[in-house]
């Protein structure tokens, strides 16, 4: 079994190393989005991709933010070939679906495993904005639904990382209909007394804010991370005022109650471990 985690821990980290090289985000010597500051690689790296000179926390892929969380060699995806294709042929869609799984080496805009956070075995998954910035397929709906399934058949703690742009539109009620279901799905999990801990990271919109993003039993969020239904210009066209200063910001939203906590992703692994531990939940075997 061991030989297996290892395994799959080396794909894990091959993949990780090839979206890096590939990442218009984190390009060498690129200026920070938020202070303009140029920071070596190397030094991003380091810092987990955070700038360490304003704190901006640059956006990273599915399998990268698993390799920061899971304790090494407990990683097992779950559900890895299963896909979006192009029910109603939506004109370009089969094209730009096979483009970003090229792109990105994903085969979708979510990532399921289970894996062990300091020791306490976790089902886990991880929307990446690279995928058609994170939107809800019929197939991502699929995965995050077994994910949960899975969760509760096992009696493990759950853990989902939202970055989406909302429902796919290529895909049209199908991808809708997702909100529903994962919504469902989590209900019956709760029921069950099963634990959920829902991250937000920017940006989380759309249909997924509107469903299992915010419905976790403890929500966090990394900083400055947009969480929202509609985005904020959308929002101030339709009312006709001018927004509060870091509308829709995580911290704004933690000052407002709808996130528990801001936590930077430095800390992220050790606070989940913690949440984990004082709820009693993915029990060391």
């Amino acid at each position: 079994m061991n030989g297996v985690f290892a395994k799959r821990r080396q794909h894990l980290l091959a993949l990780k190393a090839m979206r890096d090289g590939q990442s218009s985000h984190l390009a060498r010597s690129a200026p920070c989005p938020r202070c303009g500051e140029t920071v070596p690689r190397r030094e991003l790296v380091q810092a987990r991709h955070v700038c360490p000179k304003c704190g901006y926390h640059y956006p990273i892929g599915a399998y990268h933010r698993l390799s920061l969380l899971l304790d090494a060699g407990s990683f097992r995806e779950l559900d890895e070939r299963l896909t979006s294709r192009d029910p109603f042929h939506f004109p370009g869609y089969a094209g730009k679906l096979d483009e970003s799984r090229a792109r990105t080496g994903l085969s979708e805009a979510v990532v399921t495993a289970v894996g062990a956070v300091e020791g306490r075995k976790t089902a886990v998954g991880v929307l990446d904005s690279r995928f058609f910035m994170g939107s809800m397929s019929a197939a991502v709906g699929e995965k995050v639904t077994r994910l949960i399934e899975y969760a509760g058949k096992n009696k493990l703690p759950l853990i989902l990382f939202s970055a989406s742009g909302g429902a796919r539109m290529q895909e049209g009620i199908l991808s809708l209909m997702q909100m529903a279901k994962t919504a469902a799905a989590l209900e019956r999990f709760s029921r069950k007394g099963g634990f959920y801990i829902s991250v937000l990271t920017d940006p989380t919109t759309g249909g997924v804010t509107a469903s299992f993003a915010s419905l976790g039993d403890i929500t966090l969020a990394e900083p400055g991370a947009l969480v929202g239904f509609a985005g904020p210009r959308v929002i101030q066209q339709t009312i006709g005022q001018t927004l509060p200063e870091g509308f829709q910001r995580a911290e704004y939203l933690e000052e407002h109650g709808f996130v528990d906590a801001v936590v930077p992703r430095a800390q992220m692994r050790e606070t989940l471990a913690r949440l984990l531990k004082l709820h009693g939940k993915g029990e060391k075997p």
